[in-house]
Parts: structure tokens; sequence; C-alpha cells
């Protein structure tokens, strides 16, 4: 039989990195390289040269199963297809819509994530959301505020036309690695690179200039930098007058960033602030690359609102090598959020809690009423749950049980809901705390679009037959719409997409037939618009067309190091992992790499606690306690430990409190206390 190559887009990053699948005899034997593709060029990191180890692992879920005591037995769709129905539509009976909730997935396709918000919907319940509410919910909240738009506003490639390139909260080495090249390219002109972060990282070393900031202060160094940029005139003025509006407020409000003050408050040397400002000011195109160290805080979107005002005083938008670019941290979650799955928002971003969204959608689908939002977002779904007021949820690849924040609080609420259906390829830890478990198609066998970090649609092709009874998820979601009385007869991904181009405005010209190697940019409103790689070259989709510069004050951590908790914990990627490791965990060439969880200790701090490289040791948290192996290292300052959240151990750890614009909890700053253990 003939080996043939079927193009897709890897599982991982949202880098959106392309590779061929070589299939042969309906298995998938091996990978090769797309060197045409306009983000990878070929290069795939490890995470992606590894990503058919998972396909035929053996604990793959290949038929529904039922909890049945404390195990699970095997059923018939048709059986599982009734429990679901009868466990929400319990809830429904009983307690009303609102007593259900569903968590989408950044790992499925766009066409599956517009259906499960439409079928939570059309349920009647707002609630539905996804895990951006985990990484970059303040980049949806913060650039819809200050740009009107939710998503990186210049193309990958563009980084290498960059002169100056400020790195903050992103290890993007070792998490987007394939980016890098263009950073490279960038320096190898004389491009100017500014690092920002707690950690001495693989970025770091990339950088010019290296601010090593104390955890959670990225505002105050922010606003610092601004003040330096305003008091030695590098703004720019006409674009300020011409595109913006609050300079003269955000100007008065900086007063006080001094860069002694910020020193004191950030821990970097003010000579290496005023350093940095003056070279993101003065070059002729800067950019702003910045992930989950920038979001994952309870001033999450103040960090986003921030880098904006930076961008916006100096210009740095709208044009080549410009921009304020968040780093996804899945390959679809930017697709995820664009499909309204999402607490307040429906399609396209339009706002839940308007009524004109309501009668929009409602006419759209053919529905008698909506339920207007916003919903409960992830973390509050678990929240409700555990106060006894969301009685079902059914989740759709992801892992609460694991990735949310103090991850035991999530277990426990999960355990008292009154029904809890998980659709997943393998049996995570959320999975088993279910009452029905049901088995979905891997990347490689289904088929869709994913829109990566740029906002690049791309399509993914369906290149073997998932396992056993497995089904891709959007064949899964059809059945449970059937099987609640929902008409969702979609044959294909390709039927959804094309209802997709009539109801998202961003995506109306981005049809099945158009997506070849390259993908297509959103906004494409027409099916003869080439797309729009670089965002607000004619202004912003806001009133008058200008963007809003906002004004931040900085707030400390919720938490801070004390008697009891004397340091502070920070997490973080690893370069051979992702996420909670559900997949990346069951990849023996990953694993082989990196096996064990461990925390980053500085050496004098390891002196002061007894603690020896390779120990064993106990870390302590206001909310419970992991076990890790020590590592000593300088990459971390005195009184700052890292750990990898890809283990089980460490959202464990973890603080719930959470930001309160964007709902996304505090994951980088925690007080906690480490001992060895004996």
């Amino acid at each position: 039989m003939t080996k043939v190559l079927v193009p897709t887009v890897c599982p991982y990053c949202g880098a959106g990195c392309g590779f061929f699948i070589a299939a042969e005899k309906e298995r998938a034997i091996g990978i090769e390289y797309m060197p045409n593709h306009p983000v990878s060029e070929g290069a795939l990191c490890s995470k992606g040269n590894a990503a058919l180890e998972i396909l035929y692992h053996q604990e793959r879920l290949t038929s529904p199963l039922k909890r049945r005591g404390d195990g699970f037995s095997r059923i018939s769709w048709e059986e599982a297809m009734q429990l679901v129905a009868r466990g929400l539509c319990d809830a429904i009976k009983k307690y009303g819509p609102e007593s259900i909730a569903l968590l989408s997935s950044s790992k499925c396709s766009n066409e599956e994530n517009y259906l499960i918000e439409k079928l939570a919907r059309l349920l009647g319940t707002p609630n539905v959301d996804n895990c951006a509410r985990l990484c970059h919910a303040p980049s949806v909240v913060g650039l819809n505020r200050t740009l009107g738009a939710a998503g990186m506003t210049n193309p990958i490639p563009d980084i290498a036309n960059s002169r100056c390139i400020f790195i903050i909260g992103s290890n993007l080495a070792e998490n987007h690695p394939v980016l890098t090249r263009w950073i490279h390219r960038a320096k190898d002109v004389g491009a100017v690179v500014i690092v920002a972060d707690p950690r001495v990282t693989h970025t770091s070393w990339m950088a010019d200039v290296f601010l090593q900031l104390q955890p959670g202060t990225d505002v105050a160094l922010l606003n610092g930098m601004a003040h330096v940029i305003i008091k030695e005139g590098l703004i720019d003025i006409e674009y300020i007058s011409q595109w913006t509006r609050g300079f003269e407020e955000f100007r008065e409000s900086l007063k006080d960033y001094t860069p002694e003050k910020v020193s004191e408050i950030t821990g970097v040397a003010a000579s290496d602030i005023v350093r940095a400002a003056r070279s993101y000011a003065l070059s002729p195109a800067s950019s702003i690359l910045y992930s989950m160290g920038i979001t994952q805080h309870r001033t999450g979107t103040d960090n986003v609102q921030a880098i904006s005002n930076l961008a916006l005083i100096c210009g740095h938008l709208g044009k080549p090598g410009t921009g304020v670019m968040p780093l996804r941290g899945q390959n679809n979650v930017q697709g995820a959020c664009d499909m309204g799955a999402l607490a307040e928002f429906y399609p396209g971003y339009k706002k839940a809690d308007d009524p004109n969204t309501i009668n929009y959608f409602s006419s759209a689908w053919g529905a008698e009423s909506l339920p207007l939002g916003p919903g409960l977002t992830a973390t509050e779904m678990i929240d409700a749950a555990s106060l006894g007021e969301v009685k079902a949820i059914y989740i759709v690849g992801e892992d609460p049980a694991n990735s949310d924040p103090c991850s035991e609080h999530a277990r426990q609420a999960l355990n008292r809901l009154d029904f809890l259906v998980v659709q997943d390829i393998f049996m995570t830890a959320t999975a088993q705390l279910a009452d029905v478990v049901l088995p979905a198609a891997a990347f490689a066998e289904k088929e869709g679009s994913f829109t990566n970090t740029e906002r690049r649609v791309q399509w993914s092709h369906k290149a073997i037959e998932p396992p056993g009874a497995a089904l891709s998820d959007l064949e899964i979601v059809c059945k449970v719409g059937r099987s609640l009385g929902i008409d969702l007869s979609y044959p294909d991904a390709a039927s959804v997409l094309a209802e997709i181009n009539r109801f998202v405005p961003q995506y109306a010209g981005i049809t099945r037939e158009r997506l070849g190697r390259s993908g297509l940019v959103w906004p494409c409103p027409s099916i003869d618009h080439p797309g729009t790689p670089i965002l607000h070259s004619a202004g912003f989709k806001l009133a008058d067309g200008r963007a809003a510069i906002l004004p931040v004050l900085y707030r400390p951590a919720a938490e801070d190091a004390s008697w009891e908790y004397p340091l502070i914990l920070t997490t973080g990627r690893l370069a051979v992992h992702h996420n909670a490791g559900s997949m990346t965990r069951r990849s023996p060439s990953l694993m082989e790499r990196e096996p064990d969880l461990y925390v980053e200790i500085n050496t004098a701090d390891a002196l002061r606690l007894k603690v020896a490289d390779g120990d064993e040791v106990t870390i302590t948290t206001p909310r419970g306690e992991t076990q890790a192996y020590a590592r000593l290292t300088d990459r971390v300052k005195r009184g700052v430990v890292f750990m990898p959240f890809h283990f089980p151990g460490t959202n464990i750890l973890t603080s719930e409190i959470t930001d309160p614009d964007a709902k996304i909890p505090e994951f980088k700053v925690s007080a906690c206390k480490i001992s060895r253990r004996d």
C-alpha cells in the first residue's frame, strides 16, 4: 500500500506549526517536515517531533465508560447517550438550566468549540467557558478594552522586521521554541532584545537587556518604562493625537513611577529600566511578546493594559515590525475564544450581556430564546459546584482536577456534582471522577480548522481512524445534542465552518475551499478578502476609531513572603512538556528527558534550608503540600522558587485568588515554605 502524506497542525502550543503525517496501511508511521509552512518553515520542537507517540498509547480510551462502584465498565454509545441525556436533563428539570455547565476545549477545532458553546446556549445555560480562563483571559479582556481586538496584532514572521523586541513574562525559547528563529533573524540585523522575567531562562540568554524582576511587579516595571519615555520626550505625539484617547490622564498617573521607585518595587536596577525604555521607544519598529507570566496574576488584565499603553504612546502598532503579541499556550485557545466558548462572549466576541447579541443568535440559530450572560467562568463553575449551585458539568478535553489552582478544591467540587461527563482521549484525573466517560479522537484522527496565536486559521486533515469506538469531538457533541432533542445535524467539520462563515464576521471569508497549506488570517470579512496579517493599520474598532490608553496602578500580589511562608513560588512550562501533561507525560521520549516534578531553589536559600541538589523536599502553601526533587540553581533569585506545572503536584499549591475582570487565577505568586524530607 502506498504511503500518503497528510498535512496537519501540531496539537501542542499556539504557534500552529505544520507537518505531514506519513500514513500507511491505515497507520501513522512517521512525521515529515513542511518546509514551506509560513510559521515553522519545516521546524518542529521536541513535543511536535514526538506528537505521534500518543496515538497508539495503551491508555487511549476506546469505548464509552460508566461508573460502577470505584471503577468503570464499558458500555455502548447508545447507553452512554441515554445516561448523558438523563444526567443533564434531570439537573435542568430539578434546578433549572443554569444548574449545568459546559467546559469546552482549547485542543478542539473551531468547529467543535462552536458546537459546544452552541449546545450550551440551546440548552438554556450561559455557563460555558474554555481553558483560556486559566491562560489568556486577560488578553481577551485587556486587548478588547484598549485596542478593540483580542488577538496578536502582527504575524509571527514579522518579528524578524522588529528593531527592538521586548519579551516579558514568556520563556518562549522553551515554550514556543520554533518562534525564536524569527528573533534570531532580527538580532542578526541589529535588533535589540529586552527580556523581563523573574528567572534566568533560555530566553534571557538572547537578551541585550535582562530585567530580572520580582514576581508580580510587571505593572510597576511597565509604568516605570512609560514614565521614562514620557519624561524624556520619546513619545510619538502625532500618533497619540491621531489614534488614541486618554493620554493626559495616563501621563498624570505615572508621576510617582520614577526609575528609582520602580527599582525598589521590582528589584531591577534603575539604570536598566531607563535603558530598556529608551531602547523600546527609540527603535523605529518595536514589538512586545508576552505570555502567561503576564496574564496569570490577579492583576493580569492590568498587566495587559499596561503593555498596550507602552505600545500606544510610542506608536508601535499598525505597521511591520511592531505590535502587541500574546503567545497562546494551546493549539486552539485563540479559536476557542473566537468561537464564543467563553462565559462573557458569544461567537465573534459579541457580548453575552447585550440583548442585541441574544436577538442576533436567536434568529441565526432558530431558537426562541437564548440565555443572557455572562455565565460562570471555568473557575467559577468549580466554586459553584462546591457550593451545590451547579449540579452537572460536561467537560470536553480539559483536566481541571490537575490544571485548576488549589486543585484539591477542584477535585472535591467535582465529586460533589450530581452528574459529571468527561470527553477525552485518556483517563485523566478529571475523567476518573466522572459518571460517564466518552472516548474522543486525537488530532490525527479527525479534521477541522485551528487558529494559531497570530490569528492564522489552518485546516488539519484526518490521517487515520480513531481507535476502537472513539469518535471525533464533533461527532460526539452532535450525538449528545440529538440525545437531548437538539438538532445538531452536521455531517462534517466543513458544514460547521460554513455556518461559522455566516455568523462570525471575522471568519466570513475563511471558507473550507480557501484554506490551503498557508491558511488565512482573520479578520477576513469576505471570500475575496486576503486576510489581515497586521491589525490596526487604519485605526481601532473602538469609539471614534481610537485606542484607549487606560491608567493602571501597581497593586502587589495577593500573597507575600512571611515568617511562616518565607519563599515566593512561581510556576511555568518546560520545553518537553505541555500544560497538565495528559499527553506529554504519556510520551516516552519526552518523559525520558523530564520524568519527575522538581523545584528550583536558589543556592543560598538551599544552604539555609540544608537542602542538597537532588534531595526530595516538601513544598507547602496555605492550600496544601507537594513533594518534589530539589534543583539548586542561581536561575532564580534568593527568596523565589520555581516549579513546572505539568505534574499533578504543582497546582495543589497555587492560589485560587482571581483577577476581578478576567477571572484568571494568580498562578504565578504563591507564598510557600520548603523542608527536606528525611
